[in-house]
C-alpha cells in the first residue's frame, strides 16, 4: 500500500502509475520461474540455483510487454532523485 501512495505522492501519469501499481510483471516472471525451476532433478552447488533462476528469467523475458508510460520515465528519476534528496527525505521523516 505504501508504495502504491509513493507513486501518487510523485504525481506520475496515469500510465505509468497504473504500470507502477501492479505487481503483475513480478508475479507472472516469478511463476514462470518457478515452473522451469521445478524440472530440475538434481542441485549441484549454489552457482546452480543461480543458473536456473536466470534461465527461467530468460524464459520469461519473451512475454515481457513495453511499459505503458515509458516516455514519463526521465520525469520518474527526476522526481525519485528529489523525493531522495538529503531535504526530501528531512522533509518525509518530519511527516513520518
Amino acid at each position: 500500500m505504501e508504495e502504491t501512495l509513493t507513486v501518487h505522492r510523485l504525481r506520475m501519469p496515469a500510465p505509468l502509475r497504473r504500470t507502477l501499481a501492479s505487481t503483475n510483471v513480478i508475479e507472472s516472471a516469478f511463476s514462470i520461474v518457478e515452473r522451469v525451476c521445478q524440472n530440475v532433478k538434481r542441485w549441484r552447488a549454489g552457482d546452480h540455483l543461480e543458473r536456473w533462476v536466470g534461465s527461467g528469467l530468460l524464459v520469461a523475458e519473451r512475454q515481457f510487454r513495453k511499459v505503458q508510460g515509458y516516455r514519463e520515465i526521465p520525469a520518474l528519476l527526476t522526481a525519485l532523485a528529489h523525493a531522495t534528496s538529503k531535504k526530501g527525505v528531512a522533509d518525509d521523516l518530519k511527516v513520518a
